[in-house]
């Protein structure tokens, strides 16, 4: 009898074990503060180069939020977009982000997107399965209605605001004043009284007081349309720039000698902007006031934070901030994010929560629609197959350093541009004109010297070329670069 007693002691004993283990696993990441799983924020800027951010190197910029972001948590400095199937690469970046496929393929699955197809795959839909109140407001630009997949939906803003006729091929020169960033009678960012930033600040933190009293945790998507075109943002920010301290960049040109043959010329919209040549006053201007709305927009970020601790959320609450693609501003002779330099492709991404390292600096190279994945981990949702881009968290905690990717895959249109970024190296063909430009990113990480044509670089250059058709099939991007290779190397 006692030994039956002291079999079914060990059974229990085993059992209980077995039911603990097994919780800490299914719970991985999902429970941190009495039972609750994490809240979720994610805060997405648009056109937001990882140059305007002044902790990531630029002292030109204030951003003390953004700057806080990367002491109060990890940074990943090499974080990047695939680029885009059309001029709107905004569109592409956030139809990955959202349905978690690659640039192609979410090509497709924004098809079904516009039959209203598909949609309880997307990000908010997992989210929303595993228990996480959803919450959106800001910028939308995807074909799926964004109140068909989040619980709470306010403002859904369009791609762009509204730029007017004024806006564009300006300044021409110093006299040039009509338009100006802070008169609300050009809309834009003013319409509707107040400026968007601001309103999506206000949303958000509506919601933060509305969910202080509610059982679900909750996951957020703040899309804040800044500091895209047209640079708009009250008078003081733009006058904490003055002219004279705002540095003209290196890779500053009159024009880009390939703009039309890559398919960003000068009918593009983004690059009309600025007037041609690219003069050292209008390229000084146009980062005047892409830097003030920057600021404008740390601002905004500064509130929803605040909030945030004043309601005892924090600390539960994980924060992502990255951007959907940079942008040029006057770098290499552009003025848009068409193009396959990292000022274009390369974002500012940060990541703040409970078991985040403070002040880390992670150089592998990511993806931004990485942010996705990473949120589903942290809510404990298996991700599902279809999801192609993976989590940051185990590079954030210093348990992984490898690369999950072989090499950073970059496109533009059906056969205007396509790269490779891999081993300190990047290479950019112009299938058009039959083009490729290399880069030996560690002794030039501005992009400043083209070394395709230097003999010494023949073999590296061959190497990333089959590299990157490589990429090609795995993202199922159906243009044939055989040929060009075959003839180049």
């Amino acid at each position: 009898m006692k030994m039956y007693i002291k079999a079914i002691a060990v059974l229990v004993i085993v059992l209980t074990f077995m039911s603990c283990k097994e919780g800490a696993t299914s719970t991985k990441n999902a429970d941190t503060t009495n039972g609750k799983k994490p809240n979720i924020i994610f805060l997405f800027a648009d056109d937001q180069s990882y140059k305007a951010v002044n902790a990531l190197g630029n002292p030109e910029i204030s951003t003390p939020t953004m700057d806080s972001f990367t002491t109060e948590g990890t940074t990943f400095t090499h974080a990047y977009n695939m680029g885009g199937w059309n001029g709107a690469i905004c569109l592409a970046s956030r139809a990955m982000i959202i349905s978690g496929r690659s640039v192609w393929r979410a090509q497709q699955i924004s098809d079904e997107y516009k039959k209203n197809r598909q949609t309880d795959k997307t990000w908010s839909k997992l989210m929303e399965s595993a228990g996480y109140e959803t919450y959106m407001s800001g910028k939308w630009h995807i074909s799926a209605k964004a109140d068909s997949i989040f619980n709470h939906v306010t403002h859904v803003l369009p791609g762009m605001p509204n730029q007017v006729p004024e806006g564009y091929s300006r300044p021409k020169s110093e006299t040039d004043t009509l338009w100006q960033p802070w008169k609300t009678e050009f809309g834009g960012y003013w319409k509707g009284g107040k400026h968007w930033s601001e309103m999506i600040r206000e949303d958000a933190v509506a919601f933060l007081d509305s969910a202080k009293n509610r059982e679900k945790p909750f996951f957020m998507y703040v899309a804040f349309n800044a500091p895209h075109d047209p640079r708009q943002a009250p008078k003081k920010y733009v006058d904490m720039y003055p002219l004279d301290k705002i540095a003209l960049p290196e890779s500053h040109l009159p024009e880009y000698p390939y703009a039309e043959e890559m398919g960003a010329g000068r009918k593009l919209r983004d690059e009309a902007l600025a007037p041609f040549p690219r003069t050292e006053y209008a390229v000084k201007v146009n980062r005047q006031e892409y830097y003030a709305i920057t600021t404008h927009l740390d601002d905004q970020l500064k509130q929803i934070i605040t909030r945030l601790k004043e309601n005892n959320q924090l600390d539960n609450t994980y924060i992502f901030y990255t951007a959907d693609h940079g942008l040029s501003v006057g770098e290499h002779g552009l003025m848009g994010k068409q193009n396959m330099f990292d000022h274009s492709m390369r974002v500012p991404l940060m990541v703040i929560g409970p078991d985040i390292p403070k002040g880390k600096k992670v150089e592998t190279d990511v993806y931004l629609q990485d942010v996705m994945a990473s949120a589903l981990e942290i809510a404990g949702i298996e991700k599902p197959d279809y999801v192609e881009f993976h989590s940051l968290l185990d590079f954030a905690k210093g348990n992984k350093t490898k690369s999950n990717y072989n090499g950073i895959y970059g496109t533009y249109q059906k056969n205007s541009q396509r790269m490779i970024r891999k081993d300190g190296y990047k290479l950019i063909v112009y299938p058009k004109i039959e083009k490729v430009l290399l880069y030996d990113l560690n002794k030039d990480p501005k992009e400043l010297k083209d070394i395709a044509e230097q003999p010494e670089n023949s073999k590296k250059l061959k190497t990333l070329f089959a590299d990157l058709m490589e990429l090609q099939k795995e993202m199922g991007d159906e243009l044939d670069l055989k040929s060009l290779f075959d003839k180049l190397i």
